[in-house]
């Protein structure tokens, strides 16, 4: 086979020529008649075995030409694609290329391709990285959430505190027109500040059982319900009772009540093992983060746009499935944000870029540090997955199908990014 040519079209997208040579064609027309003609019944032969010239004659030539150039383009195609050691990211677009006779000589495939990555150092890359120890205050407050667990509520005549279990009716209104979801009756709930918009725990505290109050609050900025956010609104509270919280002694028969230490000691030796394998896993976190966003910064090679505007349309998917979670249309979704999918698609260019970027780069790194999927690796992620949905492993699999092909990219993935932390060199920060 003759050599083809390559002609590079942009820094992620080449044009290959790729003659196909009369040898070639013959034996792959050959190859097309045999399965053309397997089924076929005519006067005088048996089937399947309908001499060449008598087909032609029959159903045309071109058949067997049309059927030859399907076997032979993928093949001729995925030969060129090795000997220039390309990387595709999407089908080919392809054109065939004709004598003038109209016979078949070749074909040109524009096709994207992945950039060339010139990776640089990427191990020993120095990050700096504050340790962040457990302490006896971390470990006394997780004891202590653990007591809240199993608190029982004791009524109170006095006013209500933050911390209380409080009863109450309450209705929302902005500018003196009530909201959807800001109504409530008979609402049983504790008074902590962390789970309410700004003001309205606060402005509870301090009402006492059968008295009525109007509180001030304020939706974050950043609110999940767009029409919402930033936005003052007046709660009508109605308070019906106040209880708080008596909780259970911390000492050895509580450890032994929550846990299969015998001791309050014991307990606290497991807690803090606990909150250090939190700590850990945050950290290294953290510092795959830092590594990432550090080593990125050093590469400037041209993005795909095939595959940032897959990312986008995966952006896109997930805000549809959140707005439908939130019981409202992607549709609806736009006109509350009063934006246009074309606007949202632009805003998430930056964010799809930057994915795009890491996940060239560490795909870059698993294949020059040989990185790869193991057998056991994927029955790993496989039992990991039956334990999080509770059903055998046969059942994901099975349900996985042709996505384990991803599954598998993510261990990759996953494994390149450990790999990267555990050759960093972390430091104290100055």
């Amino acid at each position: 086979m003759t050599s083809s040519t390559l002609t590079r079209l942009a820094a992620t997208q080449v044009e290959l020529e790729i003659p196909i040579t009369s040898e070639e064609l013959e034996a792959a027309q050959e190859r097309a008649f045999r399965k053309l003609a397997k089924n076929v019944r005519l006067p005088g032969f048996r089937q399947g075995k309908v001499p060449r010239k008598v087909f032609e004659q029959t159903y045309g030539a071109q058949s067997i030409v049309s059927q030859a150039m399907d076997d032979v383009v993928p093949e001729v195609y995925a030969k060129a694609v090795r000997e220039h050691d390309l990387e595709p990211i999407d089908r080919p677009r392809m054109e065939l290329i004709s004598d003038d006779e109209g016979n078949p000589t070749g074909i040109k495939a524009v096709v994207d391709v992945r950039p060339a990555i010139d990776l640089g150092t990427y191990k020993g890359v120095e990050i700096a990285q504050a340790t962040a120890p457990v302490t006896d205050e971390d470990v006394e407050r997780s004891l202590l959430t653990l007591a809240k667990d199993r608190a029982t509520l004791v009524p109170v005549d006095r006013p209500a505190q933050i911390g209380d279990v409080v009863t109450m009716d309450y209705e929302g209104k902005i500018d003196g027109v009530p909201f959807e979801g800001g109504t409530a009756q008979g609402q049983t709930t504790e008074l902590d500040e962390e789970r309410f918009i700004p003001g309205f725990a606060t402005g509870i505290a301090g009402m006492k059982a059968g008295e009525t109050k109007d509180v001030d609050a304020t939706f974050p900025e950043q609110y999940g319900q767009p029409d919402l956010a930033g936005k003052q609104a007046v709660f009508t509270i109605v308070l019906h009772d106040v209880k708080e919280l008596e909780l259970p002694a911390l000492d050895d028969e509580f450890a032994k009540s929550i846990s299969e230490n015998q001791t309050l000691d014991a307990l606290r030796d497991d807690v803090r093992k606990r909150l250090e394998a939190i700590s850990a896993s945050r950290a290294r976190r953290a510092i795959g983060n830092a590594l990432m966003e550090q080593l990125l910064e050093t590469q400037n090679f041209e993005l795909p746009e095939i595959l940032v505007e897959r990312e986008i349309d995966q952006m896109i998917n997930d805000a549809s499935g959140s707005a439908a979670r939130s019981g409202v249309t992607f549709e609806e979704y736009l006109a509350q944000t009063g934006k246009t999918e074309e606007a949202l698609r632009e805003e998430y260019r930056t964010d799809a870029q930057a994915r795009v970027k890491g996940t060239l780069f560490i795909e870059a790194v698993a294949k020059a540090e040989n990185i790869a999927a193991t057998p056991a690796d994927i029955a790993m992620e496989l039992e990991s997955l039956a334990r999080q949905y509770g059903q055998p492993v046969e059942k994901i699999r099975a349900a996985l199908g042709n996505n384990v092909l991803s599954l598998m990219d993510g261990i990759v993935r996953n494994k390149t990014l450990e790999f990267l932390i555990d050759h960093a060199k972390v430091v104290e920060p100055a």
